[in-house]
């Protein structure tokens, strides 16, 4: 970056920042946002999985969930790490945080977040059962895909490398998630499974945020975005859709 260059400026023609010390307020705003968004879901979503472990039908079952808790615990830690870096409170995140803390599951919240954190709203509702924690994650693990490929080519440069090491990771628990739904199809029938998928397709929607965001060309000027919601949200809806007819279910609505 030259001299006469604004940050502003060069980050608007594609620079990267790489350091804390040189970022602009508000870019270290949103990007603070943009992490703890990210930690908190991770350590909510696993925090829920973990209280279904012991539910999976047989051992292998059991493992492949437990990993996806690790997994995701693991994924939190890496982005925290960066968060910490510019000065925010880790600790918080380790001691008495109520990541299972859950809504009525018929709590209707729309895109609302948590008082207690920054979780997506959708990691507010209440896991029922397997079969319910294996469509969430199918659902919710297509949606993390798409938005950490939009994550992975954020301006920070160390955040960007962080979430290209997750990526592939979550990808696999979709996978997973994608086999246990197979699974589930095979014993129980898709008719058995078609409330669930109707009961987390909209909730997994609106972790897409608002499709007409007047953010979102401050966010892309600064690097923080490429691509608008409703852009993300629609290859979600492909994808997913996609999953769910080859089992033989349908996306809701």
């Amino acid at each position: 970056m030259s001299e006469e260059m604004s940050i502003e400026s060069y980050l608007a023609q594609g620079g990267v920042l790489t350091n804390p010390s040189n970022v602009p307020p508000r870019y270290r705003a949103e990007l603070l946002k943009m992490m703890a968004t990210f930690v908190d879901s991770e350590l909510a979503g696993a925090a829920g999985f973990a209280d279904i472990i012991n539910e999976g039908p047989g051992i292998k079952s059991r493992i492949a969930a437990a990993k996806i808790v690790l997994e995701k615990s693991d994924s939190a830690e890496k982005v925290l790490r960066i968060m910490g870096e510019f000065g925010a409170d880790t600790e918080r995140y380790a001691d008495h945080h109520p990541w299972t803390a859950r809504l009525e599951r018929d709590a209707d919240i729309g895109q609302s977040r948590s008082k207690h954190d920054m979780r997506l709203a959708v990691f507010n509702y209440p896991l029922e059962g397997w079969a319910d924690a294996v469509v969430m994650n199918l659902l919710m693990g297509r949606a993390v895909a798409v938005q950490l490929e939009e994550l992975s080519h954020v301006s920070y440069q160390p955040l960007a490398e962080a979430f290209r090491a997750i990526r592939p990771v979550e990808t696999r628990h979709a996978e997973l998630a994608e086999e246990g739904l197979m699974q589930l199809v095979e014993a129980q029938g898709a008719a058995a499974l078609q409330e669930q998928a109707d009961y987390w397709w909209p909730r997994v929607a609106a972790s897409f945020g608002q499709e007409a965001s007047g953010k979102f060309e401050g966010l892309r000027a600064m690097g923080l975005r490429r691509t608008p919601n409703e852009e993300l949200k629609a290859s979600w809806q492909q994808e997913a859709a996609a999953v769910l007819s080859k089992a033989g279910l349908k996306p809701a609505g």
